[in-house]
């Protein structure tokens, strides 16, 4: 099958395995399109010669099964998987035993950590054991279009930094006396000023680039710099954000910290933590209960991913991640 690995720095389409179920139990999923995420290309910048043939690239899948030898169903199903299921999943689950599960902090568990797909969403197959059909695996509602449903686990990181902010989703009364600001309209940023609007927070959404402040208007969403922002969902990679979020944050507000940035030493001044009590805390990657809500939000039409993606062919992978890198997409959809 074909599958892309990173190798001196460039991507390459090479040849591997198809992998079975010959020792193991799960489901073999042919793989129809896979979504590029910017930690992809957060990896490949990243990437050293002693660490890129340990890199996985990929995640944002949506496939078939193709084989299954486990009788499972997944978070909310009726009916356990079987062949033929067009599917969409995330890439990591939780033991839920240890203190960080404890804590509700699902994504520092070191076994999230190490139960990634294998070998990568940007290959022909991939192999999603149980705990990922238990825990991960949705079943296509009918109402959505394979590309609309690859946006599941994107969507479940950005409920996932809703829910980190306080926003409850049942405390619409609540949630609307609080003004949130979306600092950079990628296509994350989009997901996430709908997710918040979603849960009742009036939302607001920047960007220094205006064909992207123009379009985060066909969701109803503007931007005030005449006022302060309870909430600044920081989704932008750029140093200066930081200085922007600062600048516009109110007294006793939260920033959720969304994004890496290229300077570990840029941060947040201590003093404007201290003498206005604000919060600052980072979000990373969801629980099963956040992709279990993005499937209910996609499904319900709460969030539109229509128009957002770019269809590229896995031989032109290359070409999408340089044209998301200069701006010219907002995001990738690399069909297999």
């Amino acid at each position: 099958m074909k599958s892309a690995i990173l190798k001196n720095g460039k991507i390459v389409i090479t040849e591997k395995e198809i992998p079975t179920l010959k020792n193991a139990e799960g489901a073999i999923i042919k793989v129809k399109a896979c979504g590029l995420c910017g930690s992809d290309i957060v990896k490949i910048n990243h990437a050293t010669p002693e660490n890129e043939d340990k890199i996985s690239l990929g995640h944002e899948i949506v496939g078939e099964i193709v084989d299954i030898n486990v009788k499972i169903k997944g978070i909310g199903a009726k009916e356990p998987f079987k062949k033929g299921d067009i599917i969409a999943m995330g890439h990591h689950y939780p033991c839920f035993k240890c203190k960080y599960c404890a804590h509700g902090n699902y994504s520092m568990c070191e076994t999230f950590k190490n139960s990634n797909i294998h070998p990568g969403g940007f290959s022909e197959y991939i192999y999603a054991n149980s705990n990922h059909l238990k825990n991960t695996v949705f079943k296509k509602p009918e109402n959505l279009t394979e590309e609309e449903f690859s946006f599941l686990e994107p969507l479940s990181c950005c409920i996932r930094a809703v829910k980190r902010s306080g926003l409850v989703f049942d405390n619409k009364e609540l949630n609307k006396t609080y003004n949130a600001l979306v600092l950079g309209l990628g296509s994350i940023g989009i997901l996430m000023a709908q997710a918040i609007k979603a849960f009742g927070a009036n939302t607001f959404g920047v960007d220094i680039n205006e064909k992207r402040q123009e379009f985060i208007k066909n969701y109803g969403i503007s931007f005030n710099e005449n006022i302060k922002y309870d909430l600044i969902f920081m989704t932008s990679g750029a140093n200066k954000a930081i200085d922007s979020a600062m600048k516009l944050i109110d007294k006793g507000g939260k920033i959720i910290v969304f994004s890496s940035i290229p300077d570990d030493f840029k941060g947040y001044f201590n003093n404007e933590i201290y003498y206005k009590e604000l919060d600052v805390l980072g979000s990373y990657s969801p629980s099963p209960d956040d992709l279990k809500m993005s499937y209910e939000f996609l499904k319900l039409g709460f969030v539109n991913v229509k128009n957002i993606s770019a269809k590229y062919s896995l031989e032109n992978l290359e070409n999408a991640i340089n044209d998301t890198k200069q701006g010219k997409i907002l995001k990738g959809y690399i069909e297999l």
